[in-house]
């Protein structure tokens, strides 16, 4: 069973996460900040992992606390979930269109945390969301679930565009990353033997 639950209390937020690797793409997602919900939603959909969160923030002073720390609290659960990663598929990449936008994005589920974005939005906010949030989600996400990630828009004009299709292809590489080895269920899938830090 591939799944965990993390539960983040600080000064700023109170989180809730529980992640199940082997769902069905279901959502219950109430973050209190609506454009986070929405790419969550996409997420769990199109990666087929199921995802429950629930955040409490300091959203009198603005989204960034909430947003960054939803970031974290999944990326441990992510961590979490994955156990010992025997049997995984490791690596993973996409190419992800959303209308006039492309994105590419890769994946290692290194156990070492880094992150590469290359993205510019042509605007600095989607309705009231910060665009810069963006990649603040990202990094948390990857810092705390230890993986490597690079995340590329390619080209595109519309900023939610550009978000939905970094979220999406995102999505999917964790789909094709985390989906089980048949020639290796029982092996940790690096030279080393093992993909902790």
């Amino acid at each position: 069973m591939r799944r965990a639950e993390i539960r983040r209390e600080t000064g700023e937020t109170k989180i809730e996460v529980g992640i199940d690797l082997d769902g069905t793409g279901r959502a219950d997602v109430a973050t209190g900040v609506g454009f986070l919900d929405h790419m969550l939603h996409l997420l769990a959909r199109h990666s087929m992992i199921d995802l429950l969160v629930r955040a409490e923030g300091d959203l009198h002073v603005d989204d960034h606390h909430t947003v960054e720390d939803v970031g974290i609290a999944l990326g441990q659960a992510f961590a979490k979930a994955l156990g010992d990663k025997k049997g995984i598929t490791r690596y993973a990449d996409c190419l992800m269109p959303m209308d006039e936008t492309l994105s590419r994005l890769a994946l290692d589920i290194s156990g070492r945390a880094f992150l590469v974005f290359r993205v510019e939005f042509p605007t600095h906010k989607i309705g009231t969301f910060d665009t810069e949030l963006v990649r603040e989600w990202f990094q948390a996400f990857a810092s705390n679930a230890g993986v490597t990630l690079h995340a590329e828009c390619l080209y595109g004009l519309n900023s939610h565009h550009i978000a939905e299709s970094l979220f999406k292809g995102l999505a999917r590489v964790l789909r094709h990353a985390t989906e089980r080895d048949a020639r290796a269920s029982d092996r940790v899938p690096s030279t080393k033997g093992t993909l902790s830090v």
